[in-house]
């Protein structure tokens, strides 16, 4: 269901934010075999797949797979199963199940497209290629977070970083796409590239963007001209196509990125918000960090006389 605006309906967006923020949590999921957050090696997979020629749709569904499983079973991913022996049935198997306890708060298409994807996600093939020379300019660049005119820089760490930022509103885009009427690889793509000029810029925030004033725009076309030249030329022209939307709340796919954009830049507000007020009772009750086992009694015997 949808508004006569094309906006997902309230009802839809309370169901879906909390799946939307447990998919955040992959900026801060790490794994010992490769550098970066889950996030923002996405992001790079996601641009390296794209620029080599595979349709974004698909990338789009498989990413978008990922991050769902993802955010049950954090850095275990389909490469990491098959690396530890399973065989592509039992992978996917995994994913599947890990995608269950989410997908059920999305739009049905979207739980199709989701359930589809699986198995390319278990076979997908790495480009041999790497991801344009901005992908890990935008992995480097941090975000500013939140700033205003007037106000002391509030500096809260450790700063996401551009790739993050755009893979999660790539992401949340393409799984509301179904919801706003808008095509979720377009959805895809423009939360992707929509920071393309801060390979180059770094970002000073809202507050930032006031003192450059009427120079913002000039400046940011340049640069995302720049950027574009490193993509093939039917590729930098359907970006370019899809980054007219920036600027519109109108239409389906104008409503879908900002809808996207917006939500991810609060859920991370509320991230570090919940990380400052975390408490040991969270940990131990709500979380059952000592939990249920075979040694669970003595577990709490050592915490009783720890005095913890």
């Amino acid at each position: 269901m949808t508004t006569a605006l094309g906006a997902p309906p309230m009802d839809r967006l309370a169901a879906v934010t909390p799946t939307l923020r447990q998919i955040g949590d992959l900026k801060r999921v790490r794994v010992a075999h490769a550098e970066g957050s889950a996030a923002d090696r996405a992001f790079s997979r996601a641009w390296a797949a794209i620029a080599n020629g595979t349709d974004p749709g698909i990338v789009a569904d498989r990413e978008c797979a990922a991050a769902l499983a993802g955010a049950r079973l954090g850095g275990v991913d389909a490469a990491t199963l098959t690396a530890c022996g399973l065989a592509a049935p039992e992978v996917e198997h995994v994913l599947a199940s890990a995608i269950d306890e989410l997908v059920g708060s999305l739009h049905p298409n979207t739980e199709r497209r989701m359930r589809a994807a699986l198995p390319h996600l278990v076979a997908q093939d790495l480009p041999d290629v790497g991801a344009p020379a901005f992908v890990p300019a935008l992995r480097r660049q941090p975000r500013a977070g939140a700033t205003a005119s007037g106000r002391p820089r509030l500096v809260v760490e450790p700063a996401e970083n551009h790739a993050e930022h755009c893979w999660a509103v790539a992401v949340y885009g393409a799984l509301l796409a179904d919801d706003t009427g808008a095509d979720p690889a377009e959805a895809f793509l423009l939360g992707l590239a929509h920071h393309l000029h801060n390979a180059r810029l770094p970002d000073a925030g809202f507050a930032g963007e006031l003192l450059l004033g009427a120079y913002l725009e000039p400046v940011t076309n340049r640069l995302v001209e720049r950027e574009l030249a490193e993509l093939p030329d039917r590729l930098a022209a359907r970006v370019a196509a899809v980054l007219a939307f920036r600027v519109d709340a109108e239409t389906p796919l104008g409503r879908t990125f900002h809808a996207a954009d917006v939500l991810d830049r609060v859920l991370q507000v509320h991230h570090h918000a919940r990380a400052a007020a975390f408490t040991v009772e969270q940990a131990l009750v709500d979380l059952a960090l000592v939990h249920d086992g075979p040694v669970l009694d003595y577990h709490r015997a050592v915490l009783r006389a720890a005095g913890l």
